[in-house]
Order: structure tokens, then sequence, then C-alpha cells
């Protein structure tokens, strides 16, 4: 199976890279904090940030379990879909706040740190459904739950993060899937040569 084609798109803010498919290919920082904004929970707030942070996958994000977290050291172990490469990464302040406060709001016997809201475990379907309301209410459209793992992809790339390290903290064994995030802004290469 390829992969859709990309083009950009000039909007009134700058030029977003769009998919075939019609949806965004990934998003800036300030566009993730519009959206965490747009957000109607603290819970959905938390699981927008964390799946940007972090590069989940949706099946990584929804099927998040405390044994994972240690809010104590800020670290968290992430369990890889599909076989990837699990890591350990470490949580920032906003998200052990987050997190110790949705901990606080569950049940004890709860093991997943993301519920619908009714006592069960969160769905990649809910967690779909969420995110597209959010971005629609902050004015962008059409992305989904992936768009969250491009949009760190390039964002540490474009921080400077090598490749190897990038694979490692996605999860990536093939160094060729971090590939598509090379694409870098413009602001990178601003002041590589002085005249």
């Amino acid at each position: 199976m390829s992969n859709p084609a990309l083009h950009t798109v000039s909007t009134e803010r700058e030029p977003v890279t769009v998919l075939d498919t019609g949806r965004r290919a990934y998003l800036t920082e300030g566009e993730i904090e519009q959206i965490i904004r747009a957000t109607r929970s603290h819970r959905d707030a938390l699981m927008v940030l964390i799946g940007y942070r972090h590069g989940l996958r949706v099946s990584e994000l929804v099927g998040m379990q405390w044994r994972q977290l240690d809010l104590d050291t800020g670290h968290f172990r992430v369990r890889r879909a599909k076989h990837r490469e699990d890591a350990i990464h470490p949580l920032g302040g906003r998200e052990i706040r987050g997190l110790r406060k949705i901990r606080r709001e569950q049940p004890v016997e709860f093991r997943f740190v993301f519920d619908n809201g009714r006592g069960e475990t969160m769905t990649r379907n809910g967690f779909y459904k969420l995110l597209a309301r959010a971005g629609a209410a902050a004015g962008i459209p059409n992305i989904s739950p992936h768009t969250l793992r491009h949009a760190c992809g390039f964002k540490l790339v474009n921080q400077g993060m090598d490749t190897l390290s990038l694979a490692a903290y996605l999860g990536h064994r093939n160094v060729q899937n971090t590939a598509r995030y090379t694409k870098m802004s413009v602001e990178r290469f601003e002041g590589l040569w002085r005249d």
C-alpha cells in the first residue's frame, strides 16, 4: 500500500501540507494548543497533549494503563503497538498534574488512564470523534489521531533531534519509516550562511 501523495495548500495563516485524502499531514505546536483549548474536558485536553507529546498511535493512547506511569519520577513506559520498539519517555509537569487529577477522579480499581465517561475504557472511535470535534471547534478540520503522531515527529526533527533518536522515540524499528519527518521548516535553516 503506497502512502497518499502530499501537496501544499496556502491558507491565511501559513502553507500547510495536506494528504490527497484531504486530511492535514501534521499540525504545528500552536495548532495543537488551539485544539487543546477547544476540547470539552480536562480528559480530552490531556489525551490530545499526551498523544502529541509522545507520538502515540491511537491504540497506544486509549490503551494506556496506570502501571505504565511513574508519576513520582515522571516516567512513562510507552508500549508500542504493531510489535514496535517500546521506550521510556519523560513526562512534563503539565502532563503529571493532569494525570494526577484524572487519577483522583477515577475508581481505584480502574486500570486504564482514559475512560469514556461511563466507567469504560475510551475507544479508538471515541477518541477520533472527540479530536475531530475539537479540531472543528478550533477551526482546524479534517484531522485524525495519527495527525498528532506526525506533528510530534515534525516538531522534534525541527528542534534538531537526529533521525536515530527520533526513530527510537516514535518506536520505529526501521529508520526509513522516520524519513518522512525530515521535511523541515524554513526557519531551521535561517542564519546558516552569513554574508
